[in-house]
């Protein structure tokens, strides 16, 4: 009993909620390499990635799926192209390893990897937990922060 205890506390640590639902699992390439693209510069490359646990609180599966709906609506081209690459990642699984270390996950998050002249930035967005309850804002919030990362800005 001791022992499902404590694995529950390292799950509620690392991934920060836990609930009845399941998360969707994506398999990715855990290269640190440019990814290949067809797009007029290929010198920028941009990855949105929301890593979350096997169970989820409704916080959580809604940064995913508003993140989801935002390079769905805006970004259709890009994604298409391999230009803007987006996941939901389980960082529970041992096959996502890789892109946990990488982005140097700790729990459910949403993180946006810029490659910019095969230099890779990362970052984790906390601003949109903030804006799950306006699915307006947040997808006009984080439309601004990919188009200033497809334009290789990284502020």
């Amino acid at each position: 009993m001791k022992r499902l205890a404590w694995l529950l506390l390292i799950s509620i640590l690392f991934f920060g909620c836990v609930s009845d639902t399941q998360g969707t699992v994506v398999n990715q390439n855990n290269s640190t390499t440019l990814p290949q693209n067809n797009s007029i510069d290929e010198n920028i490359t941009v990855e949105v990635y929301h890593f979350h646990g096997n169970h989820q609180c409704q916080s959580c599966i809604k940064v995913g799926e508003l993140a989801e709906k935002t390079v769905n609506t805006y970004f259709t081209d890009e994604l298409e192209s391999g230009k803007l690459v987006f996941g939901h990642i389980n960082g529970e699984l041992p096959e996502n390893k890789g892109l946990v270390d990488k982005y140097g996950v700790t729990s459910s998050s949403l993180w946006i990897g810029t490659y910019v002249d095969g230099e890779f930035h990362k970052e984790q967005n906390v601003n949109v937990w903030y804006k799950i309850n306006d699915e307006a804002e947040y997808l006009n919030y984080l439309k601004g922060i990919l188009e200033k990362r497809l334009a290789g800005d990284l502020n």
